[in-house]
């Protein structure tokens, strides 16, 4: 779901017909900043005050949807993402980099399973920018749809993810959470960067008075329904960069391994062309480099994509199944690499 798809929900709900008109008027939902900057661990979900119909996953007037341009694969699950900035305050763009956002700020992001009557909501995670940092919880959605309880301890679900494919689906723990976001010792947020931002949200973010500024001449990347007519190389250091750079790159948990996945790093060493593994234990296969230009099948980086076993997939979190569509674009863009000298 996009924000245009998102805000064309909220004004659906605001004009239900004659019906709703003549039911008794409610106050508008609004987010309670307390429990965003200040309750330390609320118990549920709509103590936040996210949403003005949480089933339907309809934000609070003062929340805005937003999509990525390429999303981090979970499984194939649906994800609903929102961003709360508190009255009189906005986002600060620091050009291709992550939005700066203020003290009070808060990102939602909710997984789904299944289409139309059969949606399941499974978890919703929060980040709340409070004086001391970024906070990061995870809550579950309970059997009625209707909240989510904080799910400290994390939690194990079976389900079916959208290929069929059944799975036991894991809610992270409030500690693995800083695994995937942790960056020289803080939490911080890793999705919404202006690259991986469309120019209409960030133009209707200034118009609102919720952002400083965009940069009109900053590298967008493309939209990931476009991966097959896109450049194989755009689109793989795109994935890369949303899937794999929170953890491979300076500073983050998997820092050790040598790799920088990170979009702006130009370096073909860094970014695994010819580059001896350091850390990858038996995960590596029994092959000698990274990535071999023109050889997929000999990629240490691809072998692991496309393992399902643990201690050799990756990424190690966050999923329980190969993102095919995510190893078809590495396959190609390695694949179509001048072979070494």
């Amino acid at each position: 779901m996009n924000w245009r798809n998102a805000l064309v929900l909220v004004a659906a709900a605001a004009s239900l017909g004659a019906a709703a008109l003549a039911a008794p008027l409610r106050a508008p939902v609004m987010v309670d900043d307390v429990a965003v900057s200040e309750t330390r661990l609320p118990r549920k979900l709509s103590d936040f005050g996210f949403f003005s119909d949480p089933a339907a996953q309809v934000p609070a007037a003062n929340v805005t949807p937003y999509r990525l341009n390429v999303p981090l694969y979970s499984d194939g699950a649906d994800k609903l993402r929102f961003l709360y900035l508190p009255a009189g305050t906005q986002a600060r763009s620091m050009g291709e980099d992550l939005l700066d956002l203020p003290v009070g700020a808060a990102l939602i992001k909710t997984f789904a399973f299944g289409e139309g009557a059969d949606r399941r909501l499974v978890e919703t995670r929060v980040l709340l920018h409070r004086s001391d940092g970024w906070l990061a919880l995870p809550y579950r959605w309970n059997d009625d749809q209707t909240d989510a309880a904080l799910a400290v301890a994390g939690a194990r679900i079976d389900l079916a993810t959208p290929r069929g494919e059944a799975i036991s689906y894991r809610i992270p723990n409030k500690n693995q959470c800083k695994e995937c976001h942790g960056l020289n010792g803080a939490v911080v947020p890793i999705g919404p960067k202006g690259r991986n931002l469309s120019a209409d949200w960030l133009g209707h973010m200034v118009g609102a008075g919720k952002l400083d500024t965009m940069d009109d001449g900053m590298d967008t990347m493309p939209l990931w329904e476009s991966r097959d007519t896109m450049p194989a190389s755009q689109m793989a250091r795109a994935y890369l960069d949303v899937n794999c750079a929170h953890c491979h790159r300076p500073g983050a948990t998997a820092s050790n391994s040598g790799l920088d996945l990170r979009l702006e790093q130009r370096d073909a060493q860094a970014i695994g062309i010819m580059k001896r593994p350091v850390a990858a234990g038996r995960g590596s296969g029994n092959l000698l480099f990274d990535i071999v230009p023109g050889k997929p099948d000999q990629s240490i980086l691809l072998h692991r994509m496309a393992s399902p076993e643990p201690g050799v997939a990756m990424p190690e979190l966050g999923k329980a199944t190969v993102d095919q569509d995510g190893v078809d674009v590495v396959e190609r863009w390695i694949a179509e690499m001048k072979p070494a000298a």
